[in-house]
């Protein structure tokens, strides 16, 4: 129902750009003591034809406004309307008050788009005789004006007008703040014309005048270059601020902070300006040294000098900021907890990144715009990707792969729905924006980097730098608009970078206009006879087919899914040399078999044994580094380690298994950051720990010439495979390694802190957490562990050190929270809540950085309490927490932990639905717009863990009521962040996605689906069938299940609908999938008449693999992906929505059958893991013909994922089934004769390709174990059948009626195979299809 919406869009996008604003002029005088604003705008502008001018102007009252210095008449109606209770629309339960959430979001949404400020000029056509001879006095304000009607698309035109606009505003709580002697904007989307009329329109780009005059003692900071400042004679005495911005810019990036400032010039750069409050300017001094090195880098890069003249980083209390940052053209705001002085070492990585990142928003997002909503993916992405140019060469090559290699994981995680389609209209232009707020934006920014990178692997770094020279530096008329789109950036791809067009054709569609990642999962083997790597792969996505691509495919060409272009490229590690194999297809069958020829010699790697009692002699001791435990794997393989991917050329996630001494050669001797944390991963989720696995993990930990990070995920580790299987060596580990370095060996206690080494103190202070983390068989953390941690915080002396211990101390608080008490370990507890008590009072006295220490003991101790049977001890610590929310008392950090700790504690004690009353009385005190955000966010959290925990506890009518019109408000409509949080906490309440994303414009009803719909439409004949679970068990009576009418469908989707999501959800489905429903495989039989005539054997035949296709207990484990995995009887089937199964049944002559199964079972993430799991000597000769069923070859499997994303699984009772059968009308001779001949045709002209003749042999031997498993299936197997009775065949007709259709036509169940006979009599040999579609149920 997105269609009537954008076509609404369109018109007001019309009605907008009649208007063109050539030039404006802004005056604002602020009154500090009594919080107003006075001002005025001109605006130069391009008046239409019919002179109606219609601008952005909201928050404000307007008392006067001229054309020309004539007055004219206007009207001027706000955004914002109070909405009175009564017209909220009824809400009996939390699915109607989403509903209503729906309807009130998104109406405020478009209403915020038309522009709310019309005036009418009836002399439009008259020509000013003086604005011309002004003009023609001002040549160089002519030129600026044809340059920027150049920039509009917009011809000079002689009908300019100039606008003025007096205005002023009393309460300035939208767009605007006033807060302790400070003024500030912020940058929320759509709220620029809430403290100046103009054209907030992302199209415009307008010049821009700006004069603040303020108090005397104040400094107003504002975009564009300073050009004076004037000393008023007032008394007392005011100042004017004159700014003028000579690079056209839209009006949202406009900002103005006014406040008693400090500022600091750069000494590298003249250009570069630091402002901040006067307590913080010590630590600004010490920030932002390193800022002229970030932008003498860009400016290399780019080959082009900074778009504006001046660059001014203002730091203000976090307080007063709507996100941690926010910019405008030439500036950029910080919260001041970013800065830090030289004592704070924790800070210091975060904060250059972020001011990085900030600054690399100037070229692409402020002077760089995108052409359409669609393309503003492509701005985050080359604004990220040039802020990984700076990270690789001041922070390191390997901290910029580790971030990216975590950024592209969490993507795959998260990349499940349409919501994350990058150039998607329906993922961005209809979202209003909203897709840039909250986890959504930071996976689509993280998407956007990681495309453009694999762009640049296909490029080139040189070639794709010299793009975004192009872009950023126009050198023809062409691009004079400054502005980029998906379609030129794909053209410069073709054009600079030399990729070719079919490349281009299929990359930008699949990576870029839909959503998903692949998903490969592979096990090797060796065959030692061959000397060659068997490499197993399945293919799938993290999306399901139906979300990703629109549009139906061709059925005969299901098993060749449509996949991502390009060749994966596999690095062998073997014992004489390192070998790149690009062999992996990323398109093409969703199940592949891959050899790749191995170049070292087994021969010469022979390991002799020697005799008993012999001692080898030191030339043999060292003789050879490799360990023998690598030697003796030498001898059955020669490799040493295999890597998938390694230059990260795409954005994929990939299960790879090998035996664990390849894992563990793979840690220890590849250097690359990504093969060690790779390696550091799957050896921590491995079934069964070894001694070698903690021994290599150990070793690893000690290296001190390993990447730091990397480091601290084998100390994880290590804690995570600690045990008593291995005598809690990874625990032992840990300790050891830490006072090796820290204490004192004499007396047996800790050394005081030196914090000189940087990447040990990193290390060293991750070492308490992982300690904390041990558990012993009882799930309990070990005395030892406890001790431990109070023996820290009991002798931690930081004198003598430099550096601040205030992150030392709150990394060992924090590890107190993780600790689990046992009956031993509950006896140091009095202990550890005394140090918690004295590093609380000493904050209390001396307040930390940040108040991070408080923070740090108020999350520890509310983890403590919900660890504690005694429900009193909540009650305890909630009143001890209570305090902290003092907004005189307690810093704004502090406040925001407090009140997030008692939302905890009451949503353990209380449920959800009192966490949601606390929470709008918090909101109510919150001043900040910070605070109500983070607030909201974590409740939105809260919500979601409770719709996991599947908890009878609800939410009460009145709560929901209470959102709503908080949701209406005032206070929503100031903050944008806020009103969109608090929509996707009503609709988490009602069991949905966290946004509006595939949110239906128009109700629809929720029992009709798309696909049946479009079913019923199409095919006469409908059955509808209740097909029990393959996993359930046959009652005891034997009696088939009951047909359902039609009317009992209805009913019961009646009864299901208020906790199901609208219809209109189901129906776009098939194209977007909603990141938090599970999905269940719908499985479509489509049965075809063969064209060969019927035999019984044959019959017997289909009628056996049709079985072996609906129960799914007697089937055989999927062997071909696991190349040594044994086979087991009582594997369920593991079935795949991308795939299709080919079987064969008998039915009626011409007949077909649909039906969809939606409880076929899913394989589990383990399950397929086992499988995968391949010892290095296994072959695929080995195997026995069942275990290559091609049943079993279609295998995928959901994946999980991301916590925020997740919505509440809701369980279905029973599973429908919609049958349609209809005529099939017989196929021509001559098409199967053109069809035969093009076919020879294509033999003849690849019989010299090998790779054509190796999937001929690969297809034919799979046809040939087809036959041969359904004949061993047809003597022992008894399944469950499909039973039609045969219909009339006398009916010239080729549709039959529907009435007699259900009359003649029976479908049933039958469990035994004596009653095959019946039902294969009088008919003829026929072709089912099954086809598996997803479907999002409840279950």
């Amino acid at each position: 129902m997105a269609k009537p919406r954008k076509q609404k869009n369109d018109e007001q996008k019309a009605e907008s750009s009649g208007v063109v604003v050539l030039h404006q002029k802004l005056c604002v005088s602020v009154d500090m003591e009594k919080r107003r604003i006075f001002g005025y705008t001109e605006l130069k502008t391009i008046v239409p034809e019919d002179g109606h001018m219609s601008f952005n102007a909201d928050n404000m009252i307007i008392t006067n406004i001229s054309v020309d210095g004539e007055p004219v008449d206007f009207t001027h109606f706000p955004h914002y309307q109070v909405i009175e209770e009564d017209s909220i629309p009824s809400v009996s339960c939390p699915s109607s008050a989403a509903d209503v959430a729906c309807s009130v979001y998104i109406s405020s949404l478009d209403k915020e788009m038309v522009p709310n400020l019309h005036i009418s000029y009836g002399g439009s056509g008259k020509i000013n005789q003086q604005q011309e001879k002004d003009n023609g006095e001002n040549s160089a304000q002519d030129s600026i004006s044809q340059q920027l009607n150049c920039y509009n698309g917009h011809s000079e035109d002689k009908n300019v007008k100039l606008v003025r606009i007096d205005y002023w505003i009393d309460r300035a709580e939208t767009g605007i703040h006033f807060a302790d002697n400070m003024l500030l904007t912020d940058s929320q989307i759509r709220r620029v014309h809430c403290w100046f009329p103009c054209l907030d329109n992302i199209s415009q780009r307008t010049l821009f005048d700006l004069e603040f005059t303020v108090d005397a003692t104040l400094v107003a900071v504002s975009s564009g270059d300073l050009l004076h400042q004037v000393l008023s004679k007032d008394d007392p005495p005011r100042k004017t601020f004159v700014y003028k911005l000579i690079t056209p810019v839209s009006a949202k990036w406009i900002t103005l902070v006014v406040a008693p400032f400090e500022i600091l010039p750069d000494n590298h750069s003249n250009i570069i300006s630091h402002i901040c409050l006067s307590q913080d300017f010590k630590k600004l001094q010490n920030t932002v040294g390193f800022l002229h090195n970030v932008l003498s880098h860009y400016e290399d890069y780019l080959s082009t000098s900074f778009p504006f003249g001046s660059y001014k980083q203002i730091f203000i209390p976090p307080e007063l900021t709507i996100s941690s940052w926010s910019f405008g053209a030439s500036l950029c705001i910080f919260g001041s907890d970013i800065l830090f002085d030289d004592s704070v070492i924790d800070q210091t990585i975060d904060t250059r990144i972020k001011l990085a990142h900030a600054l690399s928003r100037q070229w692409f997002g402020v002077y760089i715009t995108a052409d359409e909503p669609t393309d503003e993916w492509l701005l985050d992405g080359l604004a990220g990707f040039l802020t990984d140019t700076y990270i690789k060469r001041f922070l390191g090559n390997n901290e910029a792969r580790y971030r990216r290699y975590k950024a592209n994981l969490a993507v795959c995680k998260a990349d499940v729905s349409g919501a994350t389609a990058l150039s998607s209209s329906a993922a961005s232009s209809e979202l209003y924006g909203t897709q840039q707020i909250g986890l959504y934006g930071k996976i689509r920014s993280w998407k956007s980097i990681a495309v453009l990178q694999m762009l640049e692997k296909q490029i080139g770094p040189e070639s794709f730098r010299k793009i975004l020279q192009i872009i950023v530096k126009p050198n023809d008329s062409t691009r004079s608009m400054r502005k980029v789109s998906t379609k030129e950036f794909r053209h410069l791809a073709n054009k600079v970078g030399n990729l070719e067009r079919p490349f281009l054709k299929e990359f930008f569609p699949r990576w870029v206009e839909s959503c998903g990642c692949p998903i490969l999962r592979m096990g090797l083997s060796y065959n030692k006879r061959r000397n060659m790597i068997e490499l197993a792969v399945i293919r799938g996505c993290t999306a399901k087919p139906a979300s990703s691509f629109a549009g139906s495919q061709d059925d005969e060409n299901r098993e060749s899914d449509i996949g991502w272009p390009g060749m994966m490229s596999v690095r062998v590690h073997e014992l004489d040399g390192v070998y790149d194999h690009p062999v992996l297809p990323m398109a093409g069958e969703m199940c592949q078999l891959i050899e790749i020829q191995c170049h070292a010699k087994l021969a010469a790697k022979r390991f002799q044994k020697p005799k008993k009692g012999s001692k080898p002699d030191g030339s043999d001791d060292n003789a050879d580094g490799t360990s023998t435990q690598d030697i003796r794997s030498g001898i059955e393989s020669p490799l040493l380690w295999v890597r998938v991917d390694p230059e990260m050329e795409y954005l994929a996630e990939t299960q790879f298994y090998q035996p664990v001494q390849m894992w563990i050669n793979q840690l220890e001797k590849d250097k690359d950051v990504i093969a060690q944390s790779h390696a550091i991963s799957m050896l921590k989720i491995l079934p069964q720990i070894s001694f070698a696995v903690v021994n290599a993990l150990n070793s690893f930990l000690n290296d001190s010439k390993a990447f730091w990070r990397v480091r601290i995920e084998a100390a994880y580790a290590l804690a995570h495979t600690t045990s008593s299987e291995t005598d809690l060596a990874g625990l032992l580990h840990l300790i050891k390694f830490y006072k090796r370095r820290r204490f004192d060996a004499d007396i047996g206690l800790p050394r005081p802190n030196n914090f000189h080494d940087v990447p040990e103190y990193f290390v060293l202070e991750a070492i308490p957490h992982a300690v904390a983390l041990v558990r012993a068989s009882d799930k309990k953390s070990p005395r030892e562990a406890i001790e431990f941690v109070l023996q820290l915080l009991k002798y931690n002396d930081n004198s003598g050190n430099p550096y601040s211990d205030v992150y030392w101390l709150s990394a060992l608080v924090k590890s107190i929270g993780e600790v689990e008490f046992g009956q031993q370990g509950i006896l140091l507890l009095p202990s550890l809540l005394k140090r918690i008590d004295q590093l609380l009072q000493f904050d209390r006295l001396m307040p930390s950085y940040n108040g991070i220490l408080t923070v740090s003991c108020i999350r520890t101790l509310v983890q403590i309490a919900l660890k504690m049977p005694n429900s009193s001890t909540i009650g305890r610590i909630y009143e001890l927490i209570q305090p902290y929310r003092n907004v005189e008392k307690s810093s704004w950090k502090v406040r925001i932990e407090a009140s997030r700790a008692l939302l905890d504690l009451k949503y353990h004690s209380d449920g959800i639905d009192a966490v949601l009353t606390l929470f709008i009385n918090f909101l109510e005190g919150e001043t900040s717009l910070r605070g109500e955000v983070k607030l909201a966010v974590h409740v939105m959290h809260i919500c979601q863990v409770e719709f996991e925990s599947e908890t009878e506890k609800q939410v009460q009518l009145s709560t929901s009521i209470a959102l709503l019109r908080l949701l209406t408000s005032r206070k929503a409509f100031n903050n944008i962040f806020l009103r969109h949080y608090l929509f996707c906490i009503l609709q988490i309440l009602a069991g949905r996605s966290p946004t509006i994303h595939g949110v239906p414009r128009v109700q629809l009803p929720a029992t009709v689906s798309a696909e049946t719909g479009s079913q019923q439409v199409t095919r006469p004949v409908h059955l509808k069938l209740k097909i029990p679970r393959p996993q359930e068990p046959v009652s005891d009576n034997g009696k088939a299940p009951e047909v359902l009418p039609p009317a009992e469908t209805n009913k019961e989707g009646d009864t299901i609908s208020n906790f199901l999501p609208p219809a209109e959800t189901n129906k776009e489905g098939d194209t977007i999938s909603n990141c938090s429903e599970k999905r269940v495989n719908v499985i479509k039989i489509r049965v075809r008449q063969l064209s060969s005539s019927s035999k019984v054997d044959e019959i017997d035949h289909h009628m056996d693999y049709s079985r072996a296709c609906t129960n799914d207990v007697e089937l055989g484990p999927c062997s071909s992906v696991s190349v040594d995995a044994p086979a087991r009887a009582t594997d369920p089937l593991n079935v795949s929505n991308q795939n299709n199964l080919e079987a064969d049944s008998a039915h009626d002559r011409g007949s077909r059958m649909t039906a969809s199964i939606g409880s076929a079972k899913i394989a589990s993430m383990d399950e397929l893991g086992k499988d995968l799991q391949c010892t290095a000597d296994s072959r695929l000769a080995g195997l026995s013909k069942a275990q290559l069923s091609p049943t079993d070859f279609k295998v995928d499997e959901t994946v999980d994922e991301i916590a925020t994303l997740q919505e509440h699984p809701m369980h279905r009772l029973g599973v429908e089934a919609t049958v349609s059968l209809d005529n099939e009308q017989p196929r021509e001779n001559k098409k199967y004769k053109d069809k035969e001949k093009k076919r020879k045709r294509d033999d003849k002209d690849k019989k010299d390709d090998p790779e054509y003749l190796e999937k001929k042999r690969l297809k034919k031997e799979r046809k040939r174990m087809e036959k041969e498993l359904a004949k061993m299936q047809k003597d022992g197997d008894k399944v469950s059948e499909l039973k039609i009775s045969p219909r009339n065949t006398e009916s010239s007709s080729p549709f039959i009626d529907a009435k007699k259709a259900e009359q003649n036509v029976e479908t049933h169940v039958v469990a035994s195979k004596d009653n095959k006979s019946e039902t294969t009599k009088g008919t003829f040999p026929t072709k089912l299809r099954i086809k598996i579609k997803s479907r999002n149920t409840d279950n």
